[in-house]
Formats: C-alpha cells, structure tokens, sequence
C-alpha cells in the first residue's frame, strides 16, 4: 500500500484526493446525517465543506501560478513575498463570508476578492498563452529561443500573461464601480389587459449583499430605481450573501423603494446558502419587501376587479438540492388560481427554472430571471452561457413566451465587471390589443 506522502503522487494529484475526500463528505453530510443533525448545523457544515474544496481546488491554480512565475521569483525575496501574499489573499477571500461582514465591505475582503479575480485571469492567460506558444512551436517546428537570450520565448508569454491580467483587473475594477446601466426594453405580454397596458417593472438581481457590497451600493441602486417611478419592483434573488443579522442595517435602504403596486422578491441560491431564509422574508416583510414563496399576487387597477395579471415567483431550484425544509420551486402551487386565460408573469431566479417552468406551463406569458450576472469576468463568461438555456437579454420562445435574463444589479464577491455590465432593467408591459 502507498501513502498518501507517498512520492509517486505529484503534489497536484494530492491536492486533487484532499479534494475528492472533502467531496465525499459533503455528499455523506446531505445523505446520512439528514436525518441526525438539525438543519442549521448540517447546512453550516456543508457550507464550510465546500469553501476547504474550493480553496483546495484552487491550490492546483496556485501552485501552477508558483512554478510559472519561478523565473521572477528566483529575482528575490521581494518577489516570492509579493507573490506568496496575492496567493494567500485570493485563497482567504471565500472564507471571509464567515468573518468579515457588516454594513460596508471591509478591505481586507476587498482586497481578498481583488486578488481572486487577478488570481482567475493569471491562471486562464498562462494556461492558454502556453498552449499558443507550444502550437506555435510546433507549427514552427522549433524550440524556444536559445538560453543566451535576455527572456526566454517562456518567460515572454509569462510575462505577457501578467500584463494581460493587469490590465483587465484595472479595467474590471473600474467597470465594477460604476453605477449599473438602466436598460429599456419593451415586452408585449399575451392576454395583458388593455388597463395595464405601459405598465412599468423595475427588474432588479444578484446585488449580493455580503463582503464586499454593502449599504452605499445599495442605496445607490434604490435612488435610480425611484428615479424610474415604476409601478412595480421585481427582486429575482441572490439579494444576500449572509444572515439577517450580519446585514440588516445593509438592507435598510430598501425600505425607500418607492412603487405604485409593490415590491416583490423571490430566492436565489445563495439565499438558502446563508441558511437563513425565514429571517430574510420577516425582515423583508418589515422592509416593505413581499417575498413570493412559490405563490402569487393580482396585479390591477383597484376600480377594475376582472382586470388582473398573475405575478407569481417560485423558490429557487436548488433549495431541494440543499433540503432546506418547506422550500423548493413548486411551480403547480406558485400558479394555484392563474388560468390560461390570464396573463402570467413569473419570477425564476435561474434560468433552468425558466425553461421547467415553460415545458410545464407552456401559457406562462413573461419569465424573469438572473443567475448568470452576464459571466461577470471572463472567462466565467464562457462558462455561464454553456450552462444555461438563457445567458442574457431578452428570448421569444415560442409564438408568445418571453424570457429575458438581467445580467445582475451589482456583483458576487469580485468587485470586477469584464466583457459585462451590471443594469437596472425597466420593462414596459405592451398590451397584444
């Protein structure tokens, strides 16, 4: 038998077993201790799970940043210190969830998720500018330049990978900070009442109130939603990244949002991912904030019973995932009273609900979704738009069926927008008649 220090085993296939064992235990926390272990306990061990195996995860990016960067790192202590500190930075950003939360973002979690964006761009742009050099190469059919070469054709891709990141962690800082876009867009919703007709809706996703957003940026997105006057405001979930507790005089600010018909709000994922969902709908309740929890409210003029839509919202598909009690998407249940002869308007934090939802209510009128923050940065930008049926923007589906998908209001965790940008969707409802 080998051990696990075993030298046959690279310090990246170990980080790779550390990893699985971690995995494994995760699964055995939501299987075999359901039952033995109270909700919160259970969930705030999974959660600590899996920050140890994303961090371990990241320790293969780590290392491989380690070893591509050894030229500079053989220049002096100064450098292996600079280096060592952006590593153990980007590494601490998730765990600062747990302890450095408040009403404003602290800069030490800034700086933390400063570094993990810088730390996802560098490991990207090594890994492709190298496959680039070695395709070169072979294309070529030579070597590298020779050793009595200044920099070597390995440490120009190095380097050029480090000004490459450089440049796009100031760009995505920059367009991080900026205030969201308000983008217009104008639906026409099947069998909408003509007493509805230009009815206006301020979409709003994915502001993640947590390390590093907090009461200022949510004010900001407060004052130019009132500036829109709209009649209603949607909140399509991922609204907080911790407890009620940690983020109450955070959320304050909402209760100035200022609408005609109400304010509406559905889970995200990381809404059960604090494991504090009911706390978060008795205090949105205080806020003026009405969650809907797979059911649904009629929106109309009050002099015109008979004309009404169905705004419905239904919990977020990954509450069964997590088995948080009493939650999960129950889309029979969230539509309970909303005919096909009505127009129906849902709010679906991702989009896989959308598309469920539609392939069961095929008269579902309008779907309003978030999840995928438009990629955010890339190249996590690849990724969102191969993993969801709607990346971003506006979708006809079908003859009478739209989805449109907000790219965020703000951001999750990296203060950083690139190839992205965070807006304020105001949607005006167009009758067909």
């Amino acid at each position: 038998m080998y051990g696990f220090s075993d030298r046959r085993f690279t310090p990246e296939i170990k980080v790779l077993l550390a990893a699985a064992v971690l995995f494994l235990s995760a699964l055995l926390c939501r299987s075999s201790l359901s039952d033995s272990v109270e909700q919160q306990t259970r969930s705030q061990l999974l959660r600590l799970q899996m920050l140890l195996l994303l961090s371990s995860l990241m320790l293969i990016g780590s290392m491989y940043i380690w070893k591509r960067l050894n030229f500079l790192l053989s220049q002096g202590c100064l450098w292996q210190v600079s280096v060592l500190f952006f590593l153990v930075m980007a590494h601490l950003s998730f765990f600062t969830l747990l302890f450095l939360v408040s009403e404003e973002p602290h800069p030490i979690a800034m700086v933390a998720y400063t570094c993990l964006g810088s730390w996802v761009l560098l490991v990207f742009f090594l890994f492709i500018f190298s496959i680039v050099e070695q395709c070169h190469k072979l294309i070529r059919n030579r070597l590298a330049t020779g050793p009595t070469a200044a920099v070597s054709g390995s440490n120009r891709t190095v380097l050029l990978a480090l000004a490459v990141t450089l440049a796009l962690t100031v760009i995505g800082l920059y367009n991080g900070a900026r205030p969201p876009a308000v983008v217009r867009v104008q639906i026409t919703v099947d069998k909408l009442p003509s007493s509805l007709n230009n009815l206006r809706l301020a979409l709003l996703s994915d502001i993640h109130l947590g390390p590093t957003v907090g009461r200022n940026k949510l004010e900001r997105v407060v004052r130019m939603v009132n500036e829109l006057q709209p009649d209603i405001v949607a909140i399509v979930g991922d609204l907080t990244d911790s407890q009620v507790v940690n983020l109450q005089t955070a959320s304050e600010p909402l209760r100035e949002l200022k609408t005609k018909l109400g304010t509406y709000f559905v889970t995200g994922n990381h809404e059960y991912y604090t494991v504090d969902v009911s706390n978060w709908f008795s205090y949105l309740k205080m806020l003026n904030v009405q969650p809907l929890h797979n059911t649904n409210v009629r929106i109309g003029p009050v002099e015109r019973s008979d004309e009404w839509l169905c705004l419905a919202g239904v919990d977020d598909v990954e509450a069964h995932l997590l088995r948080y009690p009493g939650h999960g998407m129950n889309l029979e249940r969230a539509l309970d009273g909303c005919g096909p002869d009505r127009a129906i308007i849902l709010l679906a934090h991702q989009p896989t609900a959308a598309k469920k939802a539609l392939q069961m209510r095929p008269d579902i009128s309008l779907i309003l979704s978030g999840h995928t923050h438009g990629g955010q940065i890339f190249p996590f930008t690849i990724a969102a738009y191969l993993f969801n049926p709607y990346f971003s923007g506006l979708y006809k589906v079908g003859e009478r069926n739209f989805v449109y998908v907000t790219p965020g209001t703000v951001y999750y965790g990296i203060p950083m927008r690139i190839a992205s940008r965070a807006e304020i969707t105001e949607i005006t409802l167009k009758s067909p008649s």
